[in-house]
């Protein structure tokens, strides 16, 4: 039992001491975010291969989205994550990567601006830098954590804590099982949800429908950063 409350109280110490690496990745990306300008954030796969369909459309709807005068933040590594610094550098765009120290999948991917390539250890302070600069979110086919990323953009923006942006998810055939499962059990059978809550999120299978969506949204409403 001892030896238990000596381990917890060595815990409570490191956790201490760790608020002022916390408050450092903070500092750091609120800084070097800052300068950067208007962003959409790209969320997708780290297994998605070039080969892939979506691939090929988070490099094409970054290039237009990065043409189209806005930078691109992904989550630094390979995939979609990869396709949208690769489309974002293709259009001429700022190319952003935020990157989190893992022990697999990731690697920055060699399409980032050097200037704006971050790196954090902690997953809470890059997921706010991901909505903080961003205008908007075109979201791929991923996993857990683009799940992850997803629905904390919508939580934020259902609660009132960002600004309402545009949620766009690319591929029918990936996302309408989840969107009609939300509507069916969320709203309908358990009221977990408000209708309106839906008029978040657009469903779009082209990168010119994804690109599109960004730029109606935006012909009645105006760039401004978050929190």
């Amino acid at each position: 039992m001892n030896k238990v409350i000596k381990d917890w109280n060595d815990i409570k110490i490191n956790d201490s001491w760790a608020i002022f690496k916390i408050m450092a990745e903070f500092v750091e990306g609120y800084e070097r975010m800052a300068k950067i300008g208007p962003c959409i954030s790209v969320y997708g796969s780290a297994r998605t291969k070039p080969d892939n369909k979506y691939y090929q459309i988070g490099v094409d709807v970054s290039r237009m989205l990065a043409e189209g005068g806005y930078g691109v933040i992904t989550g630094g590594g390979p995939g979609i994550m990869e396709a949208g610094n690769k489309g974002a550098q293709e259009g001429g765009g700022k190319s952003v990567g935020l990157n989190i120290d893992l022990p697999f999948e990731q690697n920055h991917n060699p399409y980032i601006d050097q200037e704006h390539n971050l790196n954090f250890d902690y997953f809470f302070v890059r997921k706010v830098m991901f909505v903080k600069y961003a205008q908007g979110f075109v979201v791929l086919p991923g996993g857990f954590g683009t799940l992850d990323e997803l629905f904390e953009s919508l939580t934020l923006m259902q609660t009132s804590k960002i600004n309402h942006r545009p949620v766009v998810l690319v591929g029918s055939d990936y996302w309408t099982g989840l969107i009609d499962w939300i509507k069916s059990s969320m709203l309908e059978m358990e009221n977990n949800v408000s209708a309106k809550d839906l008029d978040l999120i657009k469903i779009v299978d082209t990168a010119e429908e994804a690109y599109q969506a960004i730029e109606d949204f935006y012909e009645s409403h105006e760039l401004s950063p978050n929190f």
